[in-house]
């Protein structure tokens, strides 16, 4: 692995000036690398950060990557990752013409890194630097405690490290920068919760103490005195909610170092540094995995709109036609994260520049109409960098796939069903609409499991931990292994609460004016729910229970 020779960077600098006139905005400096596929897969298991820490996993995933490489070769154009300043690395190959496509590339990706609000909690962070420190941390502790025992404590970390804080992790970063820490007031606690959710006060009532306060906006004591004298316990409720919300909440990670018995004693305070590590570059990656349509569709975005530009595609036309091909092709069975971030894109700008994200195009219901609406914004360019600002591919996706976006590009929803006079599968066309559609790709998308610790249940040397159940049972596979790994770093038995299937039922669907026609004529149309109970897994002595909820 080498820098790039001073004509490669000179392209890159050239192809910098051009990316900012059209908006762009990063860091002047970049490092770039070349690399071959041997250094390719090496990088690969340490998500190419050249100094992160080592790890027994990392050496199985590059044998397996040497193995897959020799039976199906490939050679990836480029990797970029979110260091300060931010190195991308090439492959060796290369020629100018396809560099100069690649340049652009890399440059939508770290205007993305830099910009999108998501990465808030990186931008002062050197990664590169950071994970060198932390290796050699690593590397010290193997020494002195031995690399079996070193290696218990990252892979019992890297059990859990999908179930960080990552939201309020960059809550509390994006209000430091705007210096907004909101309370809450006696006022809003009155309004927004007492009255409504525990007193539940009709609607008169609730207007009438509105007018009540307007009237005594300059004399707060005097509006709450007939409160105090009608609900004395309203003082008390205020103080508890007050000291609940302003109370940190951790993740399983934060509290078990803060917490746990085991981590307390003296002979076991440098499990803490091993674990902090792992939480700590668990939360730098945890935007990326998250904005993974919206950074790729940005990239090739960009790539296409300034390299078509670029002089210097002349005589490669068919070339670079060949190369865009293979990565921003849309199947029309699976996902491809680059062409389908790349087309919403395109469509957002192009539904913005005729003003369709108006109330007036909303209320029109004629097909025709719609296609040919066009109020002359022309102001998509800018609109698009507004939605890489501000949103994830959770928030892109559901925002922005319409109806409209669907017949543009000829997308649909595929089922899969047996052949059983072949005995083969069968792919065909399911659904057509754009929340079918929508709903497939979102189910897609990383969305760990939501799991706290319950600390009222949390005693007597027991770790109590729950599920917030969203219709997505937890996998089976994994529940033992993790809770080994978590009853081991807390030093006490663990509890884990969450929701399994216990059986169907059938339910009678709402009517419909169009009956399904594979239905059985005259026969009552019915759809299974699923019922779910609550469980309690319990690992105790690495042994592993479970039993219903109480």
């Amino acid at each position: 692995m080498e820098l790039v020779s001073q004509h490669v960077k000179k392209i890159m600098e050239e192809c910098k000036v051009r990316a900012r006139d059209e908006g762009l905005k990063f860091d002047d400096e970049t490092l770039e690398y070349i690399v071959t596929n041997r250094d390719m897969i090496e990088l690969s298991p340490k998500v190419m950060i050249p100094t992160l820490y080592d790890y027994w996993v990392h050496d199985v995933r590059v044998l397996s990557g040497k193995g897959m490489y020799e039976a199906y070769p490939s050679n990836p154009f480029e990797t970029v990752i979110n260091t300060r300043p931010a190195i991308s690395f090439y492959n060796d190959n290369n020629p100018d013409w396809l560099n100069v496509m690649i340049f652009y590339h890399v440059l939508g990706h770290i205007d993305f890194f830099q910009n999108n609000l998501f990465f808030a909690n990186t931008w002062d962070i050197d990664l590169a630097g950071q994970a060198l420190a932390d290796k050699r941390l690593i590397a010290q502790l193997r020494s002195e405690k031995g690399p079996r025992w070193v290696d218990y404590i990252i892979e019992f970390s890297r059990g859990m490290d999908n179930l960080v804080g990552y939201y309020r992790e960059l809550d509390t970063t994006l209000r430091s920068q705007t210096q907004y820490i909101p309370k809450l007031s006696r006022q809003d606690y009155y309004f927004d919760i007492f009255l409504q959710k525990i007193k539940h006060v009709s609607h008169n009532t609730y207007l009438k103490e509105i007018e009540r306060f307007n009237a005594c906006r300059e004399n707060m004591p005097q509006f709450f005195e007939p409160v105090l004298s009608q609900y004395p316990e309203f003082e008390q409720m205020y103080k508890k909610a007050r000291k609940d919300r302003e109370k940190p909440v951790w993740d399983i990670m934060e509290y078990i170092m803060r917490y746990s018995p085991f981590l307390r004693a003296q002979e076991n305070q440098w499990m803490k540094s091993v674990i902090q590590i792992v939480r700590n570059t668990s939360l730098f990656f945890q935007p990326q995995i998250r904005t993974k349509i919206m950074n790729e569709g940005w990239a090739s975005y960009w790539h296409e709109y300034l390299f078509m530009k670029d002089e210097r595609i002349c005589g490669h036309e068919t070339d670079y036609a060949k190369v865009n091909a293979t990565v921003t092709a849309l199947p029309k069975v699976g996902l491809n994260p680059y062409a389908l971030g790349l087309r919403l894109f395109e469509h957002i700008e192009d539904m913005q520049n005729r003003g369709c994200y108006s109330f007036e195009y909303f209320c029109l219901q004629d097909e025709i109409n719609r296609q040919h609406f066009d109020k002359g914004k022309k102001n998509g360019h800018d609109f698009i960098f507004k939605v890489r600002e501000n949103m994830n591919d959770f928030t892109f996706i559901n925002r922005f796939v319409d109806q409209e976006f669907l017949d543009h590009y000829k997308l649909f929803v595929t089922g899969k069903r047996l052949n059983r006079e072949r005995m083969t599968w069968q792919y065909y066309i399911k659904s057509k609409k754009a929340n079918d559609y929508k709903n497939m790709v979102i189910n897609t998308l990383y969305h760990p499991p939501v799991i706290h610790v319950d600390e009222e249940k949390t005693k007597d040397g027991v770790l109590y931990l729950v599920h917030e159940f969203e219709d997505k049972p937890l996998k089976t596979d994994y529940i033992e292994n993790t809770m080994i790994g978590i009853e081991f770093l807390w030093g006490g038995p663990v509890y884990l609460e969450t929701s399994e299937p216990e059986g169907t039922e059938q339910v009678k669907p709402p009517l419909s004016r169009f009956p399904d026609p594979s239905a059985t004529a005259g026969a009552p149309a019915k759809s299974v729910r699923i019922k779910w109970k609550r469980v309690c897994y319990v690992m105790d002595k690495r042994k592993l229970n479970k039993r219903e909820a109480a």
